[in-house]
């Protein structure tokens, strides 16, 4: 898959494909239909299928403090695309000359002379431009005009609900992972490279990696039974997933990660960390003191709901 960063890096050879639009943060059932369609019409049409995204996102742009919180990084996210079979991702940066363009103008500059899109695949509540003035009838009439089709997506419903990122974040916040899995088709993930901490845990007798975020929020808050994937090693293991708000902390979330049974140095590397069951909310403790008694009390917990 394709990497393209920016409408400066598209090249004459760019030209001429069938395309989506959107977040897709999460990648989750409702996108995967989307992309199936797009394979589809690129099968139909022998055309490369390009995914556009924005990074940041557009609510991230527009709010920071109040976007929702990140269910896919922009490294995880091209993962996933790319495991769904897409061709070429365009990621386009969400700035004030992006935010300002009309809705006829990203039609121009975007789709026709960027992508020469061919046909194009979107939800039917789609918005955007300027003051979100394009909808999906003006992308009906501007196809007409510029030579491309249109299509709508289908929505894609789970237990009569729409399956959308929005319920996916209440899901997990709910701490429901069977569901979370049936809606991402997979089980729910964070992947990280372990950074150096405050290394407070190993002083508490609970040395613990610390997973690199990368997230203004994150979409997960308390104590998780989780397995942890290193080097292509799984393991068993427990996570807090917070701001730490015993330890005076920069306020910004934190995933920290207890491997069971685990000697060895992690520094530097990959984990994929994989969230299993809810074991309790994060809490603020009086003392260091009883903030150790309780991650002991979370390890023994663990290791029962492990089996270990």
């Amino acid at each position: 898959m394709e990497l393209v960063r920016g409408l400066h890096n598209l090249r004459p050879r760019h030209r001429g494909c069938v395309a989506t639009i959107g977040n897709f943060d999460g990648v989750h059932a409702g996108h995967q239909a989307i992309l199936k369609r797009l394979r589809t019409h690129s099968d139909r049409l022998g055309l490369p299928g390009c995914v556009v995204i924005f990074e940041p996102q557009p609510r991230e742009y527009f709010s920071p403090q109040s976007a929702p919180p990140r269910l896919t990084r922009l490294r995880d996210k091209l993962v996933l695309l790319a495991r769904q079979g897409v061709d070429r991702v365009l990621c386009l940066a969400f700035n004030r000359r992006l935010r300002e363009l009309s809705a006829e103008e990203f039609v121009q500059q975007v789709l026709v002379d960027g992508l020469g899109v061919k046909h194009l695949e979107v939800g039917d509540d789609f918005r955007f431009g300027c003051d979100r003035s394009g909808d999906f009838a003006f992308l009906l009439e501007s196809g007409k005009r510029h030579g491309f089709t249109v299509e709508a997506a289908n929505t894609v419903a789970d237990s009569g609900e729409r399956v959308s990122s929005t319920r996916l974040r209440q899901v997990l916040a709910d701490g429901d992972f069977d569901l979370a899995e049936r809606l991402l088709g997979r089980p729910f993930s964070i992947t990280g490279r372990v950074m150096h901490g405050q290394k407070l845990g190993r002083t508490l007798g609970a040395p613990t990696a610390n997973v690199q975020l990368k997230r203004l929020h994150a979409p997960l808050q308390g104590v998780y039974r989780v397995s942890a994937e290193v080097d292509g090693e799984a393991h068993k293991g427990v996570a807090n997933i917070g701001t730490r708000p015993t330890v005076e902390g920069d306020g910004r979330p934190h995933l920290e990660v207890h491997l069971l049974d685990f000697a060895g140095d992690l520094y530097g590397k990959r984990m994929t960390v994989t969230f299993h069951e809810k074991i309790r909310d994060e809490q603020r403790f009086d003392s260091l003191d009883s903030l150790q008694q309780a991650i002991q009390a979370d390890f023994a917990t663990a290791r029962a709901l492990w089996g270990l």
